[in-house]
């Protein structure tokens, strides 16, 4: 994709496009935005997101205003060309699926869903690609009346007990940081943190997951007690901003540990300012990079 504009008489050409890096035998790849000033007669080159291991990108990984480029998709095909149409179907076949499943409140089948996909991705895609995606248009159609109350706490609560049942299956590692994750009082969807623990614990976290209905004073001691390295605030409806604010507030006045803040009601294009850095639309898979780049408090 190429962009041209003018700047104060400054000419300016940006071109996105796909590098791949070869460690050992294996292909990985980058969106790369490479910029040309014409005052200055030089360009800056700067990675616009890791797109992953050649052999498992798909369309989908590609940023949405990117998606539909014609030579960016032709790049993308020419690796593994007849696997990544494969893929690519597993994964909006399996989307359809386990919106179906989760809306008709049928575990079982959910679970199937999950042991299936997993055996051709991991479980990390499965959260990233599968249940996220699923669960925000379950939000969305539920704000825009396509379902009902009772659908979506149905397919809420069959979310968070697919998500225990992950979680006892997998054991993590072990890391030195300590993640909390909260939610303010009167936000009662808990399903991203559900899936964010287990991610989280999938690399190696230790994760405090306080669930709903947590009075701010026992998140505060909570934190006093335990000494979490970042907290993180999941916000899903947009009415209980204001609470994530006076939240985020509240632990601030109290320590210095940093504050995450965010969750669907964060995924707009100008977000309200917290006491805290808004991760807003962040992929799963960029969590856990955010969370390490943060320098140790405690």
């Amino acid at each position: 994709m190429i962009t041209i504009s003018y700047i104060s008489k400054i000419l300016l050409i940006v071109m996105v496009y796909i590098r791949a890096k070869k460690v050992k035998s294996d292909q990985y790849l980058y969106l790369v935005k490479s910029i040309w000033d014409s005052k200055k007669s030089t360009s800056k080159q700067e990675i616009v997101k890791y797109l992953g291991k050649a052999s498992e990108v798909i369309k989908d990984d590609i940023p949405i205003e990117f998606r539909n480029d014609a030579k960016i998709l032709s790049v993308l095909a020419s690796y593994n060309p007849e696997d990544i149409q494969k893929r690519e179907d597993a994964t909006k076949k399996s989307k359809q699926q386990l919106f179906k499943k989760l809306t008709d409140g049928n575990l079982e089948e959910c679970m199937k869903i999950y042991k299936n996909y997993v055996e051709i991705f991991n479980i990390s895609d499965f959260f990233d690609k599968i249940l996220r995606p699923v669960m925000s248009k379950i939000g969305e159609d539920w704000e825009n009346g396509k379902l009902v109350i009772a659908t979506e706490h149905v397919a809420s609560n069959v979310a968070q007990t697919l998500v225990k049942i992950i979680m006892d299956q997998i054991s993590g590692s072990g890391n030195k940081k300590k993640v909390m994750l909260c939610v303010p009082v009167g936000e009662e969807h808990h399903i991203g943190c559900d899936v964010l623990e287990t991610y989280l614990t999938i690399k190696g976290f230790k994760v405090f997951n306080m669930g709903t209905s947590i009075p701010t004073e026992s998140i505060i001691e909570f934190i006093d007690m335990k000494k979490p390295d970042v907290v993180l605030i999941s916000i899903t409806i947009q009415d209980n901003v204001l609470a994530g604010q006076r939240l985020a507030m509240k632990i601030r006045e109290q320590t210095k540990i940093p504050i995450l803040v965010g969750g669907y009601a964060m995924q707009i294009d100008n977000p309200p300012k917290f006491e805290g850095n808004v991760i807003g639309d962040t992929s799963l898979e960029d969590i856990p990079k955010i969370i390490r780049k943060i320098p140790l408090t405690n």
